[in-house]
């Protein structure tokens, strides 16, 4: 990846993920930068690395969640933490590489669907009927979307993009890398931005 390039890895269930999302494409086109998005699933990182969610330690989980808002507010972004949280990502994070490779023109649109329903308006994204009405809003047909979550290349490259990821240094979402240099965190975009210029 060359200097002007923002590598954005990220998992759905991810808030501070979601709050990267709204700021990437702007740093993006204020930097002329390229934004490069590398879906990957945030289990699978924490399992191969050893880390896990914040929640998991209840008093930094109430901090976060503190946080997060404050960044939210500051960044002018809708933000409602979800009540279904933890959500099980794997068919979200499938469709976003089933996007990629089988509909790039939609991916962005669907990226964009998915964190809305799972961190603006939040719905269970873990139970199909509610995807289903999110994906046909949305413009997608949950059928045709359900079909290419089960194909063996897009589940194939999702494991392929986790252990990209984890052999890249990442441990956690949102984490980006601008040429060999990580960042880790939603807060960390101003130094993403940096980079950049």
């Amino acid at each position: 990846m060359s200097d002007k390039t923002i590598e954005f890895h990220f998992d759905f269930g991810s808030p501070t993920s979601y709050l990267a999302f709204t700021q990437l494409p702007r740093i993006a086109r204020e930097t002329g930068a390229t934004l490069v998005w590398h879906p990957m699933l945030l289990g699978g990182v924490f399992k191969a690395t050893g880390n896990a969610s914040p929640v998991s330690v209840p008093a930094k989980g109430r901090w976060m969640g503190q946080d997060i808002a404050r960044w939210a507010k500051r960044w002018g972004v809708p933000f409602a933490f979800n009540p279904h949280f933890p959500i099980n990502t794997l068919t979200l994070m499938r469709g976003a590489v089933g996007m990629q490779l089988h509909q790039p023109a939609d991916f962005e649109r669907y990226a964009d669907a998915v964190f809305h329903a799972m961190w603006a308006v939040p719905r269970n994204l873990g139970d199909a009927t509610e995807l289903a009405a999110v994906l046909e809003a949305s413009g997608f047909d949950p059928q045709a979307f359900q079909t290419m979550i089960n194909d063996p290349e897009v589940k194939a490259r999702l494991v392929a993009n986790t252990e990209a990821s984890v052999a890249k240094g990442v441990f956690g979402a949102p984490t980006c890398f601008v040429g060999d240099q990580m960042f880790f965190g939603q807060d960390r975009l101003d130094f993403v931005r940096d980079a950049l210029v």
